[in-house]
């Protein structure tokens, strides 16, 4: 049993793979990227829209 505790404790406080840090500044990097772009993709369907609106008139 004390063994398993070790074993446990020294996984929970080994320096191994990414930190949470790390992947909450993944994930803001990733929401700031897909805003830019839907933005991006947004305006320019607004654009196309509109255009297709005049030649209704």
């Amino acid at each position: 049993m004390l063994a398993m505790w070790v074993r446990c404790q020294t996984w929970w406080e080994s320096d191994d793979g990414a930190s949470l840090v790390e992947y909450a500044f993944l994930l803001l990097l990733i929401a700031v990227v897909a805003i830019a772009v839907i933005t991006q993709v947004g305006s320019n369907a607004s654009g196309a829209v509109s255009k297709a609106n005049e030649g209704f008139k």
